[in-house]
């Protein structure tokens, strides 16, 4: 797990020059760039690190609604429909989940959009000294960014509820709809007072009642 930065696998992106220009201008034009880290800031959207080969240059802090990967993309969506939720805190990790590839996304516009999934980006809160004050280790807030290859040209950045996947081997094109509820448990194994080894220091223990 990184604090605050982590790399990237190495994914090839054009930029919209005005994020390059503080939104003033360079609107509708492109520069190419390979993505080499992502930043966590709590309160934060996301904001990713890129290399501006053109220029030679590292790129830092744009948001996910910065980058398209070809440049005749259709309709752009907002930052906040990629993007659903703001980092929940700085300790962050990067994981390529197996057997997930293409999926679609329910955006906050109630209209699916379908793309190719990349990489997931999850957080957590590991300095128990520094005062937790966010929903990265609580069970029934925290949310995961797994990060999308839009078909439109964009890539999102959403929750495992949003997202439906797709496999041709594994997933039916009839799909079920769930109806789950969001966990609200806080699952652990050390909760029954009366199983307790701790009056030995036998290497295969036993308690009281398994000696009997």
């Amino acid at each position: 797990m990184s604090f605050l930065v982590h790399p990237l696998p190495p994914l090839p992106v054009f930029v919209r020059k005005e994020y390059l220009y503080d939104l003033e201008k360079g609107h509708g034009e492109f520069t190419p760039g390979i993505w080499i880290s992502v930043k966590s800031s709590q309160y934060k959207a996301l904001y990713f690190e890129t290399l501006l080969t053109d220029y030679g240059a590292l790129y830092d802090k744009l948001p996910i609604s910065a980058f398209v990967w070809k440049t005749d993309h259709g309709d752009l969506l907002p930052l906040d429909v990629l993007q659903l939720w703001d980092c929940f805190d700085y300790d962050i990790t990067v994981v390529q989940k197996p057997l997930l590839s293409r999926c679609e996304f329910f955006g906050k516009d109630r209209k699916m959009h379908a793309g190719e999934y990349k990489f997931t980006i999850d957080t957590a809160h590991r300095d128990k000294s520094i005062l937790d004050t966010n929903f990265s280790e609580h069970d029934p807030e925290h949310k995961s960014f797994n990060v999308i290859k839009l078909d439109n040209g964009q890539f999102a950045a959403q929750p495992n509820n949003r997202v439906i996947w797709r496999d041709s081997s594994l997933i039916p094109d009839k799909l079920e709809t769930p109806d789950f509820k969001v966990c609200t448990q806080n699952y652990c194994v050390e909760t029954e007072p009366k199983w307790s080894v701790g009056h030995t220091d036998e290497w295969q223990y036993k308690t009281h009642e398994e000696n009997s």
